[in-house]
């Protein structure tokens, strides 16, 4: 069955239900949404040729416009190849060639006006109106739905190819695990439509809630906490620097989290002392979920009780984890030999399931390693407890080896994070000849506050081994992140050696 099935019987059975606002505005109910994506389906087929299998690549913002066009693709079988819309247009071109889309969707419809191979058309632009309605194309769960580029912060991005079975899966896993719908639901799109929170719209559409795409067509704490008085029952994805600076802002204001109902936040580590620190201005509002585009927001999930919980003697330890298997997933954590560890054994973490990916566009080599043994290898590092709770260590690319011993990163940002003087901070290891490699810190403070190196070492020795310590610090304006908010410890890394490097 195909995922846009869900829109064709929601528009039929609730048709005057609120789809789609732009900030404020009402712009789509469910019938007008419903018709729009006729519309724009006629249009892929007869102006522009695109169909069944066929690639379209969308390379825009956020815009209401952005979930007709891809229900669009769907409609007649075609396969969206979603870009993050802050990737420079070159980087754009590589993902539009390699994916070999028959038509990229950009905001303007001019981007690639240059490159005459690439056909190319406008996000907004009118299309022919009252197509008669019809349901979409029948496709097989085998068939893609969605082609995800990995974000290539490590090499060349890769094509995450996701079936219409492995997206259906994923947004049954979101009802049962993460945040059961509603039809009252303001569904935000703050964070890229690209990446996971438009992966999250299916269950919306399901359930016949509606869609908000905030008026910046972005991420504004002060629209945020505007829209959750004026619109209500809000709920969004966020990566944890976004909570962050949501939370800080509304300290600022005295705005406790009134009208937004749930904040799933992932995509990147949430340390303990920003999650308590949450839980203390909104109270009982987070979900947090773990998951890569290899297998969509479905690895693991911490609910709305567990995150808050404070009954469970375990649970300062269990809020720190990123939870328990998601409840369509096998979860096992393995060593070198591809066995399963005991408790509290760092290993790979690993998946099986029917959220897991096809394999890699067009890379028979990056697929077979990754889904090696029939389990999908994540490269992430973690271990599980005796209840099955699920702990990040690093991803494995990320761990520093000093003298031969194993520091994982996360462990000493946390410990640094908890000095009341440090907003944010990233720690990464850089060669070292007599150690091998040596940990350095890149630290932001809090406005208005600084602290010295060696308050800052003391601090560390207090909370963690001396050999895990810092050996340097960078203090900076801010750290270098993605659309998504992780931080890329990659340019960090280029950015260290260049420092480091002979004049």
């Amino acid at each position: 069955m195909t995922i846009a099935n869900w829109l064709y019987q929601t528009a039929l059975s609730w048709p005057n239900r609120p789809a789609l606002y732009e900030g404020d505005v009402l712009r789509q109910t469910y019938a007008d949404l419903l018709q729009a994506t006729c519309n724009r389906a006629a249009w892929l087929r007869t102006e522009h040729g695109v169909q069944a299998g066929d690639r379209v690549a969308v390379f825009a913002k956020n815009a209401p416009e952005y979930i007709e066009a891809l229900h669009a693709c769907w409609w007649i079988g075609a396969v969206v190849v979603p870009i993050n819309c802050k990737l420079h247009p070159r980087e754009a071109e590589w993902i539009i060639r390699d994916s070999e889309a028959a038509l990229v969707i950009t905001q303007s419809g001019t981007l690639f006006a240059e490159q005459a191979d690439i056909h190319e058309a406008a996000l907004c632009m009118p299309v022919r109106q009252n197509e008669k309605l019809t349901p979409p194309a029948p496709v097989s769960d085998q068939d893609l739905a969605w082609l995800f580029y990995t974000s290539g912060t490590t090499g060349t991005p890769k094509g995450v190819m996701l079936s219409h079975g492995n997206v259906r899966q994923m947004t049954l896993c979101y009802a049962l695990d993460v945040d059961a719908a509603h039809p009252n639901d303001h569904m935000l799109y703050a964070a890229p439509m690209s990446h996971g929170a438009g992966l999250y719209m299916f269950a919306q559409i399901r359930a016949g809630g509606a869609h908000l795409i905030p008026a910046s067509h972005g991420f504004d704490s002060e629209e945020i906490i505007g829209l959750a008085k004026t619109r209500g029952n809000l709920v969004f994805f966020a990566a944890p620097t976004m909570v962050k600076r949501l939370i800080a802002v509304s300290k600022a204001q005295g705005y406790t989290g009134e009208g937004i109902r749930t904040i799933i936040y992932g995509g990147g580590p949430m340390y303990a002392n920003d999650i308590n620190d949450a839980l203390a201005c909104y109270g009982p509002r987070f979900v947090q979920i773990y998951g890569q585009g290899e297998t969509p927001m479905t690895i693991s999930v911490l609910g709305r009780d567990l995150v808050a919980d404070q009954s469970n003697p375990r649970w300062q330890a269990r809020r720190a984890s990123v939870g328990i298997a998601q409840g369509a997933v096998t979860l096992a954590v393995l060593g070198a030999d591809g066995t399963a560890v005991p408790p509290g054994v760092t290993g790979e973490i690993c998946v099986q399931g029917p959220t897991v990916m096809q394999g890699y566009w067009k890379n028979a080599q990056a697929s077979e390693h990754a889904l090696n043994g029939g389990w999908l290898h994540t490269g992430d590092l973690g271990h599980l407890d005796e209840d099955g709770f699920l702990y990040l260590t690093d991803r494995s690319k990320d761990v520093i080896i000093s003298g031969g011993t194993n520091i994982y990163p996360r462990e000493v940002e946390e410990a640094l994070l908890c000095h009341p003087a440090v907003f944010e901070v990233a720690v990464i290891g850089v060669p070292e000849p007599d150690w091998g490699e040596q940990v350095l810190a890149y630290v932001v403070f809090e406005h208005g506050q600084s602290a010295s190196v060696p308050e800052l070492d003391s601090w560390c020795r207090q909370h963690i081994a001396a050999f895990k310590r810092p050996k340097r610090y960078e203090f900076v304006k801010d750290l270098p992140k993605n659309s998504y908010g992780k931080v890329l410890k990659t340019d960090l890394r280029t950015q260290a050696a260049s420092e480091a490097a002979p004049v």
